[in-house]
């Protein structure tokens, strides 16, 4: 008796393809897949409902993929989908043998008498669509691991890009009516009423810039660009200081050139007014030690997460990313630098076609944890071809290697410093020695415009102009203030500059 049952579990096992990986069937659904395609074949309307829900590829059946790929056709064209012009477009494709012919047609849209149910019938194709392309995806991913040729860091970047492929290949389109959000956009308005401070995001800790942006707001992807030795890694530096330790508001900071010590160093440089070049070689005065121990402790504690993983793909910083503001509660997210990136285990053409993928993932990121993201960004030599006050300002055009940075972007801001191009004043009249211009030049939700910061560069710190710190005069020779050698420049680098020797475009502040 137990032989009898054997056979015909064998027998009916070998009745369906079977995966040869696992010895298991594939996911499928035939007898649904019949029920939809013959039901977008008796309803004009149930292709309109479940086109964004299934693809040709989404059949596990091969006649069944060229059937609604000709469905999918005669939709694409306008033409009206019945059981005749299926079969003519499948004849017209040479395809219409392949699939059984009109009778095979005629045998699927006799058998559905409905079409009530198709949306349900095509998310049940979808997700078994969804758990074939996982197997496949595992299956190969464990065949490689099994090489003992195969470098396993390459295999984990490309493990992650192929499971990133099939999440946004399979991402849902979701709508809603707008009653709800409605509701949503006047608690935040009444929320922003109550707030005599008109900030409705995080603080920036500078006073002009929150006027003009009410805060980094939750979901924008904000560009902070510049031309070396701007000082936009100071100045995000700063940013994460003024966030983190005076508003203790938690931040993750990906640097993908600075370790964390050095990342830390220029925070303690910021914080405690200390020579970058004394926290190096330790040569501090009684002064300056007290000072030291003093404000130290305000970095003890702080919510700050710094990351410094080199060469971290998109992927990557997703799952951190998740894992950060779940574990730890972090609101804003800054990387240093965008082009330092990469989107490896995809292919692309060309550079620019992967910074476009990194972009637009950025972007969708801040959406899915609803937290600004920063991501710091060079910007082409452009600027140095230009000549004249406004010749040497940062325009949308000079952001380098894609336009998609510009299109992602909620935010654009550019760190200038016109003193390091020997300009001491602006078309207003304003001192411009040791000042710098945070150009707002594209802002979805606000105004563009120029927040003027000073700039102390002994101590790689931006602060308010009210704050009361004076600009010493600069060299009768010129205006730098900072180099930098981060990404060739040759500008040259002041006496009091700590981290001339380091690839780092100029010391930053707080961390």
């Amino acid at each position: 008796m137990p032989e009898k049952n054997s056979s015909n579990s064998r027998k009916r096992r070998t009745s369906a393809p079977i995966d040869p990986t696992y010895g298991h069937l594939q996911p499928q659904a035939t007898e649904i897949e019949k029920a939809v395609l013959g039901a977008v074949m008796i309803d004009k309307d149930a292709f309109s409902i479940i086109s964004e829900i299934i693809r040709p590829e989404s059949f596990y059946e091969p006649r069944h993929q060229k059937i609604y790929a000709a469905v999918q056709a005669l939709n694409m064209s306008e033409r009206p989908v019945d059981i005749m012009t299926v079969t003519e477009e499948l004849r017209h494709e040479g395809t219409l043998e392949d699939v059984g012919g009109p009778g095979y047609i005629l045998e699927i849209s006799s058998k559905v008498a409905s079409s009530a149910n198709v949306e349900y019938h095509a998310h049940i194709l979808a997700q078994k669509f969804l758990a074939r392309q996982l197997i496949q995806f595992a299956s190969r991913i464990e065949e490689k691991a099994f090489d003992e040729t195969a470098d396993i860091d390459e295999l984990m970047q490309e493990a992650e890009g192929s499971l990133f492929e099939i999440s946004q290949k399979n991402m849902k389109t979701d709508y809603t009516q707008i009653d709800p959000v409605l509701q949503q956009a006047v608690d935040i308005l009444q929320k922003a009423s109550q707030n005599t401070s008109g900030l409705t995001g995080i603080p920036t800790g500078f006073t002009d810039l929150d006027d003009m942006t009410s805060g980094w707001q939750p979901s924008d992807l904000i560009i902070l660009a510049g031309r070396p030795a701007m000082g936009k890694t100071s100045f995000a530096l700063s940013l994460a200081k003024n966030i983190a330790v005076d508003y203790r508001n938690p931040i993750a900071f990906f640097s993908l050139e600075m370790n964390n010590v050095q990342l830390v160093n220029r925070l303690i440089s910021n914080t405690c007014e200390i020579s970058g070049h004394k926290i190096l070689n330790g040569q501090l005065n009684p002064a300056e030690w007290e000072r030291l121990d003093k404000n130290l402790r305000k970095l003890t504690g702080a919510p700050i997460y710094v990351d410094d993983t080199p060469g971290l793909s998109v992927f990557e910083l997703r799952t951190k990313a998740r894992r950060l503001v779940r574990e730890k509660g972090i609101k804003i997210i800054m990387i240093d630098y965008l082009q330092l990136m990469n989107a490896a285990g995809m292919r692309f053409n060309n550079r620019q076609e992967e910074v476009s993928t990194i972009s637009r993932s950025l972007k969708g990121l801040a959406k899915e944890l609803d937290i600004p993201i920063i991501a710091l960004s060079q910007l082409s030599r452009n600027v140095e071809n230009r000549e004249g006050l406004e010749g040497k300002r940062p325009q949308l055009s000079d952001l380098r290697e894609s336009g998609a940075i510009e299109q992602d972007a909620d935010m654009v801001l550019f760190v200038h410093r016109p003193e390091y191009y020997h300009i001491y004043q602006d078309e207003k009249g304003n001192d411009l020695h040791g000042m710098a211009q945070i150009i707002i030049a594209k802002h979805r939700k606000g105004a563009t415009g120029d927040v003027l910061l000073s700039f102390r560069g002994e101590y790689t710190r931006f602060e308010n102009r009210e704050d009361g710190y004076i600009a010493p005069m600069p060299p009768t020779e010129g205006g730098e203030i900072l180099g930098s050698k981060m990404n060739g420049s040759n500008a040259p680098m002041p006496d009091f500059d700590p981290f001339a020797g380091m690839p780092m475009g100029g010391p930053d502040a707080p961390f």
